[in-house]
């Protein structure tokens, strides 16, 4: 057999090998680490850390009172003491709430009107993936903060308002901003494949409209509307950065919590709660995705036209132009804020914040944030990303293209970061190779510069994934089995016919995976600690509180490389998975 056919028989199974390894190191070794934590203590495996837990008001309130005193569930009715977890659950329930009767109306707007722009609002829609969460938070501190575009407006208007930030109230909202745009996306699908005949048939039986869309039209848009919900409550359940902005340790979650603890050095507490947090998100998004799975329909007969959004002022247009309104107010404003704030002060217009981010790389103490290095550092990170993500990407969607045994399994492992939240990627991480890992008579470690590149490839190769599979798969099979027919083996196909037609798709996830690592702030925070290896968002969080006024300016620079990335995303990714 020639060399260049045992290269191509053997590159399949070696890059298989490469991935699998990857993953092990990067991902499954570190989660175990952090499960191991979890059940032992002092070398000793034992429950007592996760009973201790299980048992303590203040992680699970009146549940944990009731396992010592049931008829505490009797004498507390209705004034229940939540706890972390219970006001985790809580607060992510009520975001739900907020980013579906926020989401929904949005979906009505784009599936059932017409109008200039509409392709680019839909896209807007994925948004949610690829912006940063540190971004959405200081927009809402330049909006509703002490110093805040909304605060001081209404102080000059005479109201007594000081600051809204710090409050549950807040975070919601910030949770709906960053949440109801993929309830609209989800929703909207569903809705513009909604038989327009079945619709009408009710009419013509006697429906009122009112009527035959209560009886007709929710009950088909009822799976979309909970997909949308749950996984906006994971995402809302896990989520860090905004909690750990607007609300602090005085409506923190589990997630600020465990990273309260790390920053205190008690891994062992760290360790059990995420373990805890982590399985309720297994859960969780294990029953999403049953549940979409048994959701998945065919498409509409005859779908419904749109109506075009100018015209007479009728019921529909004017609740439209009202939702409208409402969008910009939510969705622009802070964005707007952030801009704003940027380039003001007390002296009026002034470039002052991005003067500061300059000097500040040259005057500033060896502790403290270099602005230019955290630009520096990102992109670096983000290039380093780019080297692991796509690689691993792109092979795990050929196998995921593949009809073989056990392919179900690899790919729903592939899948597995989307349930695992950042704070405990980077815990595992920070105790596995940063502090070290005894082997074979060796100590091997990584720097922190190392673990944040790998967190980010783990955050990031599922989006190569998800954008390149689809295209791979809407490939016409006479292509390759006429390849194949002339003598080309399985690789070379791939290689010279396959990899080529999904070169968009390819570009498209390559982008995402950048976006991803240029946001990414829950591992970065953790593993960057102490060391001057922190990124923009991380910089942007150091910043909130002491400095606003820069955190805006950088709050605009990191705004701007997501944009580009966002656009680029935008320009190649139709048809694929996120970006269509």
């Amino acid at each position: 057999m020639r060399p260049a056919r045992v290269v191509e028989r053997l590159s399949a199974p070696a890059l298989a090998a490469a991935t699998l390894a990857l993953l092990g190191l990067m991902f499954f070794y570190p989660v175990g680490i952090v499960l191991v934590e979890a059940v032992r203590v002092d070398g000793v495996y034992t429950l007592a850390t996760v009973a201790e837990v299980l048992r303590d008001p203040f992680y699970f309130g009146v549940v944990a009172q009731a396992l010592d005193d049931p008829a505490v569930i009797v004498r507390s009715f209705p004034d229940y003491r939540l706890g972390l977890f219970g006001f985790t659950a809580y607060q992510a329930l009520l975001s739900t709430v907020a980013a579906v009767l926020l989401g929904l109306p949005g979906a009505y707007v784009l599936a059932r009107f017409e109008f200039p722009g509409r392709r680019t609002v839909r896209s807007l829609t994925a948004l949610p993936f690829v912006m940063p969460t540190i971004l959405v938070a200081i927009g809402f501190v330049a909006t509703f903060g002490a110093n805040g575009v909304v605060t001081g407006t209404l102080q000059t208007l005479g109201l007594q308002v000081s600051s809204f930030t710090g409050t549950l109230g807040i975070i919601v909202l910030a949770h709906a901003f960053y949440d109801a745009p993929l309830v609209a996306r989800i929703t909207a699908a569903s809705w513009e494949g909604i038989d327009a005949e079945m619709t009408e048939t009710a009419r013509s039986l006697g429906a009122s409209p009112l009527r035959a869309f209560w009886d007709v039209v929710i009950p088909q848009l009822l799976p979309a509307i909970l997909t949308g919900a749950l996984l906006t409550f994971i995402f809302s359940f896990m989520s860090f950065a905004v909690v750990l902005a607007l609300g602090g340790l005085s409506l923190a979650t589990v997630e600020v919590w465990v990273y309260h603890r790390i920053s205190q050095l008690d891994y062992g507490t760290a360790s059990t709660l995420a373990t805890m947090e982590m399985l309720f998100s297994l859960a969780l998004t294990y029953a999403y995705l049953r549940y979409e799975a048994r959701q998945r329909a065919t498409g509409a007969a005859r779908p419904a036209e749109r109506v075009d959004l100018f015209g007479p002022a009728t019921k529909r247009r004017l609740f439209a132009w009202g939702y409208a309104v409402v969008a910009v107010v939510v969705f622009v404003v802070p964005i707007v804020s952030l801009v704003y704030s940027s380039v003001t002060g007390p002296e009026g217009f002034t470039l002052r914040n991005y003067r500061f981010l300059v000097e500040r790389q040259t005057s500033a103490y060896a502790f403290q944030v270099k602005p230019l290095t955290a630009v520096t550092n990102s992109l670096i990170f983000g290039a380093g990303t780019l080297l692991l993500a796509v690689p691993m990407g792109v092979f795990l969607a050929v196998v995921s293209t593949r009809q073989f045994r056990g392919r179900k399994l690899i790919d729903t492992l592939s899948m597995a970061p989307f349930a695992v939240s950042g704070v405990v990627v980077g815990l595992g991480l920070l105790r596995g190779w940063v502090f070290g890992t005894e082997a074979f008579g060796y100590r091997f470690t990584a720097t922190g510069a190392v673990a944040i590149v790998a967190a980010h490839a783990v955050g990031a190769y599922p989006f190569v994934t998800r954008n390149v599979a689809p295209a791979l798969s809407g490939i016409d099979d006479s292509v390759v089995e006429s390849a194949r027919s002339l003598g080309a083996s399985r690789a070379r196909v791939m290689l010279d016919i396959e990899l080529p037609l999904v070169v968009p798709a390819v570009l498209a996830g390559t982008a995402f995976a950048f976006a991803i690592s240029i946001g990414e702030f829950d591992s970065t925070v953790i593993l960057a600690t102490g060391g001057s290896g922190y990124t923009m968002p991380v910089a942007i969080e150091r910043f909130i509180g002491r400095r606003l006024g820069p955190a805006t300016a950088m709050g605009v620079v990191l705004l701007v490389v997501t944009s580009v990335s966002f656009v680029v995303i935008d320009r190649l990714g139709e048809g694929s998975g996120f970006g269509g």
